[in-house]
């Protein structure tokens, strides 16, 4: 009997060990950056809005955002989102990248950084 289980361990690790070290799985590893798939989710573009808000409110700014540009997603306590998007105020459209935290199941969102950059 106990010959029996070490042989069906042996061939369970040979199938799901392979899975533990895949690609596939380092995406929802703590502490990476991995590109923002579809930049056009609505959800992406809530972080986004709710960055340019945020550094309006911090900075007495005016910026409107115009659109996200990329962006990069980091799981940590939560998830971090670092985007870079195109803002416009008074007089031109600039491109900034925002940095925001973002814990969804408390309804929680900070923003980390918002600054320009060339591009």
């Amino acid at each position: 009997m106990q010959r029996n289980l070490r042989f069906s361990i042996f061939w369970l690790s040979l199938v799901f060990l392979p899975l533990l070290f895949s690609d596939a799985r380092k995406a929802n590893l703590p502490g990476g950056w991995f590109p923002i798939k579809n930049i056009n989710d609505p959800h992406v573009t809530e972080i986004a809005k709710f960055a340019v808000s945020e550094y309006n409110k911090q900075s007495k700014a005016s910026l409107e955002l115009v659109k996200v540009v990329k962006g990069e997603s980091q799981v940590v306590s939560g998830m971090n989102y670092r985007l870079v998007l195109k803002a416009k105020d008074r007089t031109a459209v600039k491109t900034y990248q925002a940095v925001v935290w973002e814990k969804e199941w408390q309804n929680f969102k900070s923003l980390t950084s918002f600054h320009p950059i060339n591009g």
